[in-house]
């Protein structure tokens, strides 16, 4: 175990990555993710094993698994090692274990994690104060904001947040486009909101959309999401139907939905895509209404007529409606109907759907027999052709073939491996990191020479 190892798993989700560790979760296999974090030094399988340890208050074969991570030097480590003395009830160690000299203090990052803890810790106050000096920054006014959530500081977190809206609400010029803490006064809405207090925020909010005073499109989805959550129809209604229709009108569709109305929020979206010459962008919250309600047919003909267009195509969302349905067929269809043109523009996306579709029809036999004519270099194909293997009950067939693509990560053989239950053997498959590792750059220097010597590396 070493930091550049560590260091390239965290960067490139390397080794056993996440979503194969998710899977070894779901199916049980904590022993596993234990041996794999010791003996490898695979990190992701030691974050998951210290999680389900610290959930069973295993608390000391936690820090067993952790340690390690942390002796060399890893950082992380040392903040997971710390969250495990914590739920064991360590306090005092757990927070010397991390606390931040005058340099950490200054960190954003650093007083962002151990505000996190200090909560954990029941010292809120502490956590505030600690956060307090940067709260300029945007995501940090929102950990602000999450850390105090239940915890009875509203008026002072409020109090925090009030002179950042007030700086925002009045940017102009320049200010306006380098002002970091854009989302106060979105926050200061929602704790407003969670004090019981949601005509004030009603009101404060609103009148800043009314009058222009708001920086980042994000203010005007948190109103139209407060209105909505607490059932505001009339503001909803006149955001929903004035300047602001593009991001207001399916929050208040969906809302007229919501309280039986369905009728009128299709008429309200019918009349606004007929009246507004953009009228893509109410398509799909038509579509999804209608799709809602079981009228898969008519959800289809509102999408058809943007399915070749370039921007604004709505054939995958379609594509995936129907097979949510249990309609692939009538996807398979859909796919049918593309011109030669659009299929060469679209190689990759169009063939790997046409496979997984006639998978999902269980057509198997025919999805290899397409897959068996399609160019071997095509992206996706091994996983689109070994998957349809897998279903049909063809594993040994499916392993053999991800085995001899060498384009293919090694844990996608292995997630095979652990959904039949051969989860110790997938294990046992996965080549070392430093392999893996050199596997891994020639497969970006594959990708980087497609991309020319003027781009960017990876």
């Amino acid at each position: 175990m070493n930091i550049d190892d560590l260091e390239w798993q965290s960067r490139r989700l390397g080794g056993i990555p996440p979503v194969l560790v998710n899977l070894l979760v779901e199916r049980g296999h904590v022993e596993l993710l234990i041996r794999a974090a010791t003996e490898r030094g695979e990190w992701f399988c030691a974050r998951a094993a210290v999680r389900e340890l610290c959930a069973a208050a295993e608390f000391e074969r936690a820090l067993g698994v952790m340690e390690p991570f942390a002796e060399v030097g890893w950082e992380p480590a040392r903040w997971a090692v710390a969250d495990i003395l914590l739920q064991a009830g360590r306090v005092r160690q757990a927070l010397d274990r991390v606390r931040p000299d005058d340099a950490g203090r200054a960190s954003e990052y650093v007083c962002q994690d151990f505000a996190g803890l200090l909560v954990k810790a029941g010292q809120v106050d502490e956590a505030i104060s600690i956060l307090t000096p940067h709260l300029d920054r945007s995501w940090l006014l929102s950990t602000l904001v999450e850390l105090t959530d239940g915890q009875d500081r509203d008026e002072r977190v409020l109090e925090l947040i009030a002179p950042k809206a007030e700086r925002a609400r009045n940017a102009r010029g320049a200010e306006r486009w380098k002002l970091d803490a854009s989302n106060a006064q979105d926050l200061q809405a929602q704790v407003l909101e969670r004090a019981g207090r949601v005509d004030e925020a009603v009101q404060v909010l609103g009148a800043d959309i009314a009058a222009g005073r708001f920086l980042v499109q994000n203010t005007l989805t948190a109103y139209a999401e407060l209105l909505r959550r607490n059932g505001c129809m009339e503001e909803l209604r006149a955001l929903g139907t004035g300047e602001h229709a593009y991001i207001g009108l399916p929050y208040y569709a969906r809302a007229l939905e919501d309280r039986g109305q369905a009728d009128e929020a299709e008429a309200v979206l019918r009349r606004f895509i007929t009246a507004d010459e953009s009228t893509d962008r109410f398509l799909w919250p038509l579509i999804e209404l209608l799709g809602r309600q079981g009228r898969t047919e008519e959800a289809v003909e509102v999408g058809r007529p943007t399915f070749d267009y370039h921007d604004a195509c709505l054939l995958e969302g379609v594509i995936h409606l129907l097979a949510e349905a249990g309609r692939p067929d009538d996807a398979l269809a859909i796919l049918g109907e593309r011109d030669a043109k659009f299929i060469d523009e679209h190689a990759s996306w169009f063939h790997s759907n046409r496979i997984w579709l006639l998978g999902e029809a269980g057509r198997y036999e025919e999805a290899l027999t397409y897959a068996a004519t399609m160019p071997t270099n095509l992206y996706g194909l091994t996983a689109s052709t070994a998957r349809i293997l897998e279903r049909s009950g063809r594993v040994e067939e499916a392993l053999a073939l991800l085995r001899a693509d060498t384009d293919v990560p090694a844990w996608e053989v292995a997630a095979l491996l652990v959904r039949q239950g051969r989860a110790a053997e997938a294990i046992e498959g996965m080549p070392p990191l430093s392999e893996l590792r050199a596997a891994g750059r020639r497969r970006e220097a594959a990708l980087q020479a497609t991309r020319g010597p003027d781009a960017p590396p990876f």
